[in-house]
């Protein structure tokens, strides 16, 4: 079996495949979600989601068997809120993970019954739309830590070799309060750094990703880095290996620039 490789993708806005003008908007998005199944070395077993849209004090698996959808979007057209994508839970592989997670002496608990948030099912309807690939979840941690969170990736890098895709699913720019022109500069020289940085040997790679505060507009990009840590996870299961940015946009949203990598 191949080892899988890991990702870090910038989801887009809402339920933007849903909506004509959103879709169009993230055509690039689109395109390069579907790359990147085609561009697996295999089909994967079932896919692990680490969302930014679902975080808890410790680590938290989904376990559900039919997990249930979660609409943390506000102000769309009312059919969105009646989109299902109702691919299967993986509860085995759920309690691997788990094991996998305590074994590196990280707290962990079950959930059985969370859903499937926008962070997880929209960018898995473009890359699954049969919702025929099992699908699980693990929750970032509401410290945001980044240490935290790569020790976390380590822990799950095991499960590349048993066909899991590891996917972080957040923004590489996330602030709703600058959205627009306000966005354009910042977001571009943090993109910069963040290609530059992800260039960089692996072991000055992980502590500027670890002090990413000091980051040029870091706090103007990430006010709340609930976005940005899916990215110390999927890179830590992947951490001595090559990053490749896979999408790049500009002008999102009237000024963001937003990126997303392939590791390994």
């Amino acid at each position: 079996m191949a080892k899988l490789p890991t990702f870090f993708i910038s989801h887009g806005g809402g339920p933007w495949p849903w909506v004509p003008s959103m879709r169009q908007e993230f055509r690039n998005l689109e395109a390069s979600l579907k790359q990147m199944v085609q561009d697996l070395p295999e089909r994967p077993k079932s896919v692990l989601m680490i969302s930014g849209h679902w975080e808890t004090p410790v680590a938290t698996v989904m376990s559900g068997e039919t997990p249930p959808m979660v609409y943390d979007y506000h102000g769309f057209p009312p059919e969105t809120y009646d989109v299902r994508y109702p691919a299967p839970g993986d509860p085995e592989m759920a309690a691997y993970v788990v094991d996998l997670l305590e074994g590196a002496g990280i707290e962990t608990a079950w959930d059985g019954t969370q859903g499937y948030d926008h962070g997880t099912f929209v960018p898995m309807h473009v890359m699954y739309p049969q919702a025929d690939m099992p699908l699980f979840q693990l929750s970032i941690l509401k410290s945001y830590d980044p240490g935290a969170h790569f020790a976390m990736g380590r822990a799950l890098a095991p499960l590349r070799d048993e066909g899991v895709l590891i996917v972080g699913s957040g923004l590489s720019y996330h602030n709703l309060r600058a959205f627009g022109p306000t966005a354009k500069k910042p977001s571009q020289a943090f993109d910069r750094w963040l290609h530059d940085t992800l260039a960089l040997p692996a072991s000055a790679r992980t502590g500027a990703l670890v002090n990413w505060e000091q980051a040029p507009h870091a706090r103007d990009c990430h006010a709340q880095e609930d976005h940005l840590v899916p990215i110390f996870a999927a890179l830590g299961a992947a951490e001595d290996e090559t990053a490749t940015r896979i999408y790049h946009d500009r002008d999102l949203f009237g000024g963001v620039t937003a990126s997303g990598y392939r590791f390994g």
